[in-house]
């Protein structure tokens, strides 16, 4: 089985972008090519800030959907305590 990491990208306007991927490098190459979403197109150039332990896919979705509710702060403090 495949295992999952969440992710989260700083933006080059400051903010935190948050996903999920079974395939971190290809990932992040798609992601600062401006080809992997709008949100982060937008924001170049972004860096990898923080990502989880690999786990199940479901997991790394629950917890993305976890992160993508919190605001700008506590996002920030996802990042520190990682």
């Amino acid at each position: 089985m495949r295992k999952w990491v969440v992710y989260l990208l700083r933006c080059s306007d400051g903010s935190l972008y948050c996903g999920v991927t079974n395939d971190m490098k290809k990932r992040l190459v798609l992601h600062k090519s401006g080809k992997a979403s709008k949100y982060t197109r937008a924001r170049l150039p972004v860096r990898l800030a923080v990502k989880s332990r690999p786990v199940p896919k479901i997991e790394a979705m629950r917890h993305e959907y976890r992160i993508k509710q919190l605001d700008k702060t506590e996002k920030r403090r996802v990042v520190k305590a990682i």
